[in-house]
């Protein structure tokens, strides 16, 4: 197979990442994510730290001897009650935290003041006697050093809110006059006691910059090219899958990434089998014109050996999704969904492509522009070109391993009797018309073996059998005739099966636009909401679980189902 030289290229436009654009703090999406937490581990340290000379003064003191007479004058008034407004409002920051998670910049503000407000009360504690005898420990200046280092902030506002902090102190000595308290102090002992808690502020900008660095490095490492990842929507045993934008057009797109790391922890032969899949699968993607197929944005390797490529972001649920939400569909939708899909497997069977992965998971049902049930098929990460070698599709596929999905397998694909063919998808989709229309397997069985041997051997039930909606006798009858177990005797193409299905819905009960429609504002109404849809969460399983490697990943849920492959 010739690779098509824009496959070939080495990131031209290669991925970016990033999360949250924030020109305003500078810092990646990750750590402005995370700002509420930070606040909330400040708040929590400092009602702990607020904690502590409340019980030592107010429970153990008592049973002290004696006393510092420096002490003796603090505690238990005004001590405690300074401690305890400390205390209080290092409480408070922990209950608005996560209220205010979603407004980074409020939440800055309200951290800024509380740093300040507990400056004050450390100030307030150190000088309630003032004392300027000998050196003492600069409570604030620690609190301001530890606060840097904890919330992220630019350093301009690191210094403004450092250098504010600090002054509390000389603000706290200030208050001693007013109680009626002298204070006899020349400028050098001053200078002694207010100096350090300044120069920590000073010193506050250094993490504060290192952080800013930080980030400015990964921006710069993830923003090299013209596709900016917003959040992340799934990771596998190989990679993940992001919802990302462009940075010009802002089109919503799905960046799927192979890490060089993760390949170099595998064996040779399976990060090959990987990688084939990988270009496999963008290839298929890009050949294909079909409106009812993913379509391809751009494939490359970025500058750090990251195997990716972008994909059309869609917005609805996988067939899989949508019988396991809601039941069995109507046979009308049935043939509308199916219908689509069979257009999109007919271009690649033109093509000399089969899909050989066909089912519910990899079928999707979609919003597109003004229209709704709008059919894509995805992941074409096992096709096959018509008449390989057995010997090269064995190069797909691990030793120990499968290409395909036992519930929806061939039988010349489980026996390997006979060539393979286009009409290997033609099974498949019946299996999953057989899942739209009863929301049943065509088989149950105990393990993946034994569903194959039923695939290749036993007879299916009709599925009129099997659900309480009424199917035509047309519709069962086409359906058992895809599933039939010799290649001969299914229909011959997808464009076939596509113009049969649609001559089994009586006239007058067609799925239309009208009904699709009411469906969709009931169900999966229109949002301009940025989160991720259900099919986002779903292009996390399909497009980064489908290349992990079982052993690797030690997945054992549904990920696992979908990591078979490789």
């Amino acid at each position: 197979m010739t690779t098509p030289n824009f496959l070939q290229h080495r990131s031209a436009s290669t991925l970016a990442a990033g999360g949250a654009r924030s020109s305003e703090f500078s810092l990646p999406g990750e750590v402005l994510a995370q700002i509420g937490r930070r606040i909330l581990y400040v708040g929590v340290a400092f009602a702990v730290l607020w904690s502590v000379p409340l019980v030592l003064f107010l429970l153990v003191a008592p049973y002290v001897p004696s006393m510092p007479m420096l002490a003796e004058q603090l505690w238990p008034m005004p001590g405690a009650a300074i401690a305890g407004t400390g205390l209080g409002v290092s409480l408070l920051l922990v209950i608005l935290s996560p209220r205010l998670s979603a407004q980074p910049k409020v939440h800055l503000f309200l951290s800024s003041a509380f740093l300040v407000v507990t400056a004050f009360l450390f100030g307030l504690l150190q000088h309630w006697v003032p004392e300027f005898d000998h050196p003492q420990a600069t409570f604030i200046g620690v609190a301001i050093l530890a606060y840097s280092s904890i919330v992220p902030n630019t350093p301009g506002r690191t210094l403004a809110v450092g250098l504010l902090a600090a002054s509390m102190a000389p603000l706290a000595l200030m208050a001693a006059p007013l109680r009626g308290v002298r204070v006899e102090a020349n400028w050098f002992q001053y200078l002694v006691a207010f100096l350090p808690n300044y120069l920590c502020a000073f010193l506050a900008v250094i993490p504060a910059g290192i952080i800013r660095q930080l980030g400015k490095q990964v921006k710069k490492a993830r923003e090299l090219g013209s596709y900016r990842l917003e959040e992340i929507l799934g990771r596998g045993g190989m990679g993940e899958v992001y919802k990302a934008s462009h940075q010009l057009l802002a089109r919503p797109a799905a960046v799927k990434l192979i890490r060089p790391e993760v390949l170099g922890a595998i064996d040779a032969g399976r990060a090959r089998i990987i990688l084939e899949r990988f270009r496999r699968e963008a290839e298929a993607a890009a050949s294909l014109r079909s409106p009812h197929s993913i379509s391809l944005y751009d494939f490359g390797v970025a500058q750090d050996g990251t195997f990716f490529f972008v994909m059309e972001l869609l917005d609805g649920l996988d067939l899989e999704s949508l019988v396991q939400r809601f039941g069995p569909v109507d046979p009308a939708r049935a043939v509308h969904l199916l219908a689509q899909a069979c257009e999109s497997l007919e271009e690649a069977h033109q093509r000399g492509l089969i899909h050989r992965d066909v089912k519910p998971s990899n079928i999707f049902t979609c919003r597109m522009g003004l229209a709704v049930d709008f059919v894509k098929v995805l992941d074409y990460g096992l096709v096959k070109h018509e008449g390989e070698s057995f010997s090269a599709d064995v190069r797909l596929t691990a030793p120990d391993q499968t290409a395909g999905t036992p519930a929806y397998m061939a039988p010349e694909a489980v026996l390997g009797t006979i060539p393979l063919d286009h009409r290997a998808d033609i099974y498949a989709l019946g299996c999953v018309a057989y899942w739209l229309l009863t929301g049943q397997l065509v088989f149950e069985a105990p393990n993946p073996l034994r569903l194959m041997f039923r695939h290749a051997h036993d007879a299916p039930v009709p599925p009129s059998r099997r659900t309480e909606l009424p199917i035509a006798p047309a519709l069962d009858q086409l359906v058992l005739e895809c599933l039939a177990k010799h290649p001969d005797q299914r229909p011959q193409s997808a464009l076939d099966l596509a113009r049969r299905l649609r001559a089994t819905v009586p006239a007058g009960h067609s799925w239309t636009a009208e009904r699709a429609e009411r469906w969709w504002r009931r169900h999966h109404p229109a949002t301009t909401n940025p989160t991720p849809t259900a099919c986002d969460l779903y292009l996390s399983k399909t497009h980064a679980e489908a290349w992990a490697i079982p052993d690797l990943a030690g997945e054992q849920g549904p990920a696992a189902a979908y990591a078979r492959i490789p």
